[in-house]
């Protein structure tokens, strides 16, 4: 093994923040070297004492499908890429349907995602009601379009604990968002008091090793409850559709470097979609899905690419995990 990428790994692994070089080393280890597989190791062993052995199984509920303006090229809801033709939100009594029967099911967090045509009010109105059913105390937590610290607020007041929210890759340039919007929201989102969950995503074979750096920085000085990394899903005759999709390997080899270059503090990794691999490399979070899913082309995701929690479950005690019972102890964490 090589001594330069073992005294990394083991410095990262010993509490050490690793610098932008650094990472890129990790980053650039042969997948088919004793090197990655120590790395695989340490990540992992690192997942399993930042969440004390205990993995987290949140559940989506996407609210609404239709059009986008943002046009983020690798979502299926982006205007321009013409998946969806009309506006479409759920039934109340759906959503919370569906919210109730992923807590049922042993959720530790729900989510209710939407997309920026959903306006704000609408979503606080869904999220206060939804807030209301749930019956075991597990955290709703918004993923939402971007807000001020205003809309923070509100959030806090329906009764939202916290939120996903992610700088994407190559954000500004495959979407209509600037960098810095996803910046505020971080900020407004800490300054009202809510937890935040972030990722490296969605990770692209057209991302370069820089890009992916300093998304994982971005990543680390929000100062997350959990990052990690996920992979952009192709949606066939996009625009982004030609570069293929990261394989699972690639994907788990990344996730172990993000969890190494991350604080021990924050104690969730995560990736998606749910895969055995990932799981084993140290990814301590996945996620089931419900309702709409910009991975998807269809409204209800959980007939097509959404997985459920017994299969997320499955997949992680396959890695093998334990499971946590109850509220997610991640979005408790602050």
């Amino acid at each position: 093994m090589k001594n330069r990428i073992k005294e990394i790994i083991e410095d990262a692994y010993n509490g050490k923040l690793l610098t932008e070089l650094e990472i890129k080393d990790l980053l650039e280890i042969d997948i088919c070297s004793e090197e990655f597989f120590f790395l695989e190791y340490k990540a992992r062993k690192m997942s399993e004492e930042a969440c004390t052995g205990k993995a987290e199984i949140h559940g989506q509920v996407g609210v609404n499908s239709g059009p986008c303006h943002c046009n983020c090229a690798f979502c299926s809801f982006a205007a321009s890429n013409r998946i969806f033709s009309t506006q479409r939100v759920e039934s109340l009594e759906l959503i919370i349907q569906q919210s109730l029967e992923l807590e049922k099911s042993g959720a530790n967090a729900i989510y209710l995602m939407a997309t920026a045509r959903l306006s704000f009010q609408q979503y606080l109105e869904i999220g206060q009601l939804v807030r209301r059913e749930l019956r075991t105390g597990v955290p709703l937590i918004a993923n939402v379009a971007d807000f001020t610290y205003e809309g923070a607020v509100s959030l806090r007041n329906a009764g939202i604990a916290g939120i996903y929210h992610a700088v994407r890759m190559g954000e500004g340039k495959v979407t209509g968002i600037d960098l810095k919007t996803r910046l505020r929201t971080f900020e407004a989102a800490g300054k009202a008091g809510l937890s935040l969950g972030t990722c490296v995503e969605p990770l692209g074979p057209e991302h370069n090793v820089e890009e992916i750096i300093e998304k994982t920085v971005i990543a680390r000085e929000a100062k997350p409850v959990f990052s990690g990394a996920a992979r952009r899903i192709t949606i066939p005759g996009t625009s982004l559709s030609d570069h293929g999709m990261v394989s699972e390997t690639r994907m788990a080899h990344i996730l172990a470097v993000v969890r190494l270059a991350t604080p021990r503090e924050v104690r969730g990794n995560c990736t998606h979609e749910p895969n055995v691999i990932g799981a084993v490399a140290g990814a301590n979070l996945l996620w089931a899905e419900a309702g709409s899913n910009p991975r998807d082309v269809v409204n209800h995701t959980e007939k097509n690419r959404g997985f459920d929690v017994g299969k997320c479950r499955e997949i992680l005690v396959d890695a093998g995990w334990q499971v946590l019972d109850g509220p997610s102890k991640f979005f408790s964490a602050k």
